[in-house]
């Protein structure tokens, strides 16, 4: 896998992205040497898995280490092989690289063994070549293992960027130990670390819309960070989004799946590894970020409080 990789998401209804500019992005991707792209039977009830299938014909699938993630409704032992058929016809492909649970059952009224039983089948079947979770916290991650005897878990998928680092606490520790790849999404914070948006401007009519970062106050928090992201991002002549990024990539064990739009989106993301951060850099980083405080009311809340 390539040390960075492309999020999907965004074709689907909830980022409003033209499906043909997302295909370039594909394309930028893989003329940048990145080969990982990852997406979601969920994502667009399968409309981003079909666009992925339309680039896939279009640049050669052989190219690409393809990921998607089942589900959380499909994870019962049955449904869950239909569901890896259903997306294997969309995706175009004969076989998944990368098949992941999209998040434990939250009512856990599926058993988590059925569950890996079922992704087990698939992978001595040779319709899937690994298996990876996301959203599992670091005790699901050891009992999933658990119940495989013919394979391992090789990845999980969780939020991480500068802002939001939970993951940091438990599950990243336990994956490294464990030689569990880190795959980061939201890496960008859903744009906020991209220095694009103030208290004035903030993103509308996506699913942004109703995420508590881009709440006034917390936007003006952010800020502070961004200004430290911007000195580095000038000293290395880069951008913002590119320094965000390359503090994530160079994290042992992680590796980012920004999502992008378009092709110059794909670029800006993807070569974002074409520089080094200083130890002075990191820790002018660090500085920053300790000291964002982010308030987690609902987005719109906030907006009208501040609005009063």
């Amino acid at each position: 896998m390539s040390r960075i990789g492309i999020g999907l998401w965004q074709a689907s209804d909830a980022w409003n992205a033209d499906d043909e500019q997302v295909i370039e992005a594909i394309a930028r991707a893989k003329d940048l040497g990145v080969n990982l792209v990852d997406t979601a039977e969920q994502y667009g009830f399968g409309h981003s898995e079909s666009v992925l299938g339309r680039a896939l014909k279009e640049l050669g699938r052989d190219d690409f280490v393809v990921a998607t993630k089942v589900y959380g409704a499909h994870l019962r032992y049955d449904e869950l092989q239909r569901a890896a058929a259903a997306s294997m016809r969309r995706l175009g492909v004969n076989e998944i690289d990368l098949y992941q649970v999209h998040w434990p059952d939250p009512w856990e009224q599926i058993p988590l063994k059925e569950t890996m039983k079922a992704l087990e089948k698939l992978y001595l079947e040779g319709k899937i070549r690994a298996i990876g979770v996301s959203n599992f916290a670091a005790r699901d991650l050891e009992e999933a293992s658990s119940y495989l005897s013919r394979t391992e878990i090789v990845s999980n998928q969780v939020r991480y960027n500068l802002l939001q680092r939970n993951v940091e606490a438990e599950v990243l520790p336990y994956s490294r130990k464990n030689d569990i790849s880190i795959l980061a999404w939201s890496p960008l914070a859903q744009g906020a670390l991209t220095g694009k948006y103030t208290p004035a401007r903030v993103p509308r009519g996506d699913v942004r819309d109703s995420n508590a970062i881009f709440a006034p106050k917390n936007i003006m928090q952010i800020g502070r960070l961004v200004d430290a992201l911007s000195v580095v991002a000038r000293e290395h002549n880069v951008t913002v989004t590119q320094v965000a990024l390359n503090w994530l990539a160079t994290t042992p064990g992680v590796i980012p799946i920004p999502g992008a739009k378009n092709s110059a989106q794909a670029f800006e993301n993807l070569s974002s590894l074409d520089f080094e951060l200083t130890r002075q850099d990191l820790n002018s980083i660090e500085k920053a970020a300790r000291e964002v405080k982010i308030d987690y009311l609902p987005a719109s809340d906030s907006i009208e409080v501040a609005a009063k």
